[in-house]
């Protein structure tokens, strides 16, 4: 049987060559009887990633390469490779050496046992503190539709055959990974594990990045601003009624409950930023419609080395 690991390349030279060590390392021990092969994706970098990578192509005919025209960003770099991925099961694993590769051994002990989804969810991280608040706070908001996400999230994930299938048959722009994997429904196992610290280069998930993929998990796989948006018009208007019946009692008792300009700005501008925060979410939501519309490609493949 064959395991395939994808691998988004996104700035990594001088970890892609241990993460192919450590992973062969695996297969030549523990997992012998196991074949495998390891698909990187160049998300568009602009230093020694590629070269790192043909590198490795010409020593391993089991390393396959893709190369992106430009940065399109992880989720589509993950996306293709899984649809290049020809193993029995798949594993996402970063680039970094930050995901431990000492527990796919485990991953595949379970999935042998009948796990189709294996997932190594996060406990701890070496991050900032504002990193870890904002990770904490994200995680909270979608684990509001999506319960079943650890509270860490994760990436370090494998997958059967026919779940990588069911994932990639799912054709649509701004993914959400961890909600769309879980939305399959296959038997799921989790395993902890604490990130590990970066050794080699920094990172370039920025907060940027972070946000636009808390914005596809909360837009594009949840309910929830819809919802929100209709319960805070829901409770606007029903203080804008009782409000409006306290000025009505007023008048007939020969009362005015509020006097002045400050108290009318004070409602009107109250009023006008909910509704400009409602008319932003429903213009994120026309955006993503017409993304949608315009099907455009999630990426743009400008090699193939294999």
């Amino acid at each position: 049987m064959k395991i395939s690991f994808v691998v988004a390349v996104y700035h990594n030279e001088g970890a892609l060559s241990k993460t192919h060590e450590r992973i062969q390392d695996i297969f030549s021990g523990v997992l012998a009887k196991y074949e495998y092969e390891i698909v990187f994706v160049d998300d568009g970098s602009k230093d020694g990633s590629l070269a790192e990578l043909l590198k490795l192509r010409e020593l391993d005919n089991k390393v396959k390469v893709i190369t992106f025209t430009r940065n399109f960003g992880q989720m589509a770099a993950m996306l293709a490779g899984f649809r290049v991925a020809t193993g029995d099961a798949v594993v996402n694993i970063s680039a970094d050496l930050q995901d431990p590769v000492e527990l796919i051994p485990e991953m595949v002990e379970k999935w042998k046992t009948g796990s189709e989804i294996v997932i190594c969810y996060r406990t701890d991280r070496d991050d900032s503190v504002a990193a870890k608040l904002f990770s904490r706070l994200a995680y909270g908001i979608m684990r509001m539709s999506h319960p079943q996400i650890p509270p860490g999230g994760f990436d370090f994930v494998l997958m059967d055959r026919k779940v990588m299938n069911e994932f990639n048959a799912v054709d649509v722009r701004h993914r959400y990974f961890q909600g769309d994997l879980l939305w399959t429904g296959y038997r799921t196992s989790f395993i902890p594990y604490a990130r590990l610290k970066r050794t080699i280069g920094i990172s370039q998930y920025n907060f940027g990045k972070k946000f636009k993929n808390f914005l596809d998990a909360v837009l594009d796989a949840s309910y929830l601003p819809i919802r929100f948006i209709s319960m805070v018009g829901l409770m606007t208007s029903a203080l804008g009624l009782l409000y409006s019946i306290s000025i009505v009692y007023s008048w007939f008792k020969g009362e005015t409950p509020f006097s002045g300009w400050a108290p009318i700005m004070i409602a009107v501008l109250l009023v006008g930023g909910i509704i400009m925060v409602m008319l932003g979410v429903i213009g994120e939501y026309i955006w993503r419609i017409n993304e949608e519309v315009r099907k455009r490609p999630n990426y743009v493949i400008r090699d193939r080395f294999f």
